[in-house]
């Protein structure tokens, strides 16, 4: 009866070993490295990286538990960002989320092997991320912000909304493709709305505030600011500059206008975030970069901030208003 006992009991825990061992390995802790192109304590970074955690959350990643994440933030400092890349490749993450084109690059020149999910980088095939949109190859993939021919509707609304203008400054950062990409889809459209473009190079916040100063010294003038990291670190200078200088100024995402900005129109990033930790959870469950085709923005929205019309003496158009996805009050 021993004998027989004892079997029974080895032959239990036999059957039992496989579920333990793949309970064991479903437990183990994975690494998640972030590299943030805004600084720690930005309203819009802290927004993002919630949204972020709370969908991996949902997807059965607890950090503590079963997931670690390392942050690093490079402020819009190119030289910090290339350090950070070099941090964050040494701890061996499982997968990178690198927020922003702008740290795109830093962390390729320190990986070709480690995964890696980015967020609103506009062309990443003219950059050299990815070889194209449906098969990304290598180990990168992610979400883009927009095709650069969305960027002559900047030139457009703004027109709409302040028929006057005749010269307009388009902030952009010339360093990056769709810094070029997107002037050159503004300056096309330019001639049919009667409009003279003058590029204003982002790089730091002194050269922002000497230029768009020496630009306003005239009438009709008015500013575009593209997509870019450093748009984004330097938004509230630009945008109070606008208003020192009473420039109408259209933006390419929601939180500019919600901060103070006459007009936004571009994808709503907050969205990326959450569809980004969808492609990490994926990759931390086996599959490649290479497998995920990089994807485009689902919705584009109109925003306009009444507030900030009314102390510029602009008017807004009835059809404007009707289209706006949010009018801010």
């Amino acid at each position: 009866m021993r004998r027989r006992e004892f079997i029974k009991v080895i032959a239990a825990l036999t059957a039992a070993l496989p579920f333990a061992v793949g309970a064991q390995q479903s437990e183990r802790k994975r690494q998640v490295a972030i590299l943030m192109g805004l600084a720690a304590d930005d309203p819009e970074a802290q927004e993002r990286l919630g949204v972020f955690e709370d969908t991996l959350r949902q997807l059965g990643w607890t950090e503590g538990r079963n997931l670690q994440i390392d942050y690093r933030r490079g402020a819009g400092n190119t030289e910090s960002t290339r350090k950070y890349a070099a941090e964050l490749i040494a701890l061996a993450p499982d997968v990178i989320l690198a927020s922003g084109g702008t740290v795109v690059g830093p962390l390729l020149q320190a990986t070709r092997s480690v995964p890696i999910v980015f967020t609103q980088t506009p062309d990443p095939v003219a950059a050299g991320f990815v070889a194209s949109l449906a098969r990304p190859g290598g180990n990168v993939t992610g979400f883009t912000t927009s095709e650069y021919g969305m960027s002559a509707k900047w030139l457009e609304l703004l027109k709409e909304i302040a028929p006057g203008v005749t010269q307009a400054a388009v902030l952009r950062d010339a360093t990056i493709p769709s810094g070029v990409g997107q002037f050159t889809s503004i300056q096309s459209a330019a001639p049919s709305f009667g409009v003279e473009l003058s590029p204003l190079d982002v790089r730091d916040a002194r050269e922002i505030e000497r230029d768009v100063t020496a630009f306003a010294r005239g009438s009709n003038r008015a500013l575009i600011v593209t997509s870019s990291g450093l748009a984004a670190v330097h938004r509230e200078l630009i945008i109070t500059l606008a208003a020192r200088y009473r420039l109408p100024a259209v933006y390419s995402y929601r939180y500019f206008a919600a901060s103070g900005g006459l007009l936004s129109y571009g994808p709503d990033p907050i969205d990326q975030y959450r569809r980004a930790a969808g492609y990490v959870d994926r990759i931390l469950r086996g599959e490649k970069p290479a497998e995920l085709p990089v994807q485009a923005p689902t919705k584009y929205e109109l925003v306009i901030n009444l507030k900030t019309a009314k102390a510029l003496g602009l008017t807004v158009p009835p059809t404007l208003l009707a289209r706006a996805d949010e009018v801010i009050e």
